[in-house]
């Protein structure tokens, strides 16, 4: 018989050890989850700032495109309205300036007051068309305009075509910043859930 005062004798049962990896894993899941979950904030809004300031690029861009095409007026000589290339780039300019003006106001909206004018699954879509088009105008428009303005350089370089010339590198710059909006767009697109 064993006497209970001893504790020698009583016996405890001691639990059983945790299966391999178990306590590990439960401790280290909400670390990883909250990491993953905030990693995936940062990109998100990584994409989101990287899209408002190529689209505030490309509005930058394309405005100065107009300007100084518009401007490029020299009494008789030459004006720009005299070329339909650079009516053409005028026009493309402008819609440029619209397109990406709309997409900041709505894009800084959110960001000030944190509700959605649009849905994101809708936003999404429009804004990869919307790039992709407005990117293929901008680059339309500035390679039209190029050969006029090589071919007025040949006879000599003037403030028109440094103007001119000044004005083409601006469509060409908008049209980067847009390309680029795409990419993120396109990428965007494709995370959206459709189910």
């Amino acid at each position: 018989m064993s006497n209970p005062e001893d504790p020698s004798s009583v016996k405890t049962e001691s639990p059983p050890p945790p299966a391999a990896g178990s306590f590990v894993e439960q401790s280290q899941t909400p670390r990883a989850s909250r990491f993953s979950i905030t990693r995936s904030w940062r990109i998100g809004d990584l994409y989101k700032n990287g899209s408002l300031a190529l689209h505030g690029l490309g509005l930058l861009f394309s405005f100065l495109a107009f300007i100084i095409m518009v401007t490029n007026k020299h009494g008789d000589a030459r004006n720009f309205d005299d070329f339909e290339e650079y009516r053409y780039l005028v026009a493309i300019a402008i819609l440029s300036t619209l397109y990406t003006g709309g997409h900041v106001f709505v894009q800084v909206h959110e960001l000030l007051t944190k509700k959605q004018m649009f849905s994101r699954r809708n936003l999404a879509l429009f804004n990869f068309v919307g790039d992709q088009i407005t990117a293929y105008l901008l680059i339309s428009a500035g390679s039209s305009a190029v050969p006029v303005t090589n071919s007025m350089r040949e006879g000599g370089d003037n403030i028109f075509t440094d103007s001119s010339a000044a004005a083409i590198s601006m469509e060409f710059l908008a049209f980067f910043a847009l390309a680029m909006s795409a990419l993120i767009s396109g990428y965007k697109l494709s995370n959206q859930s459709y189910i």
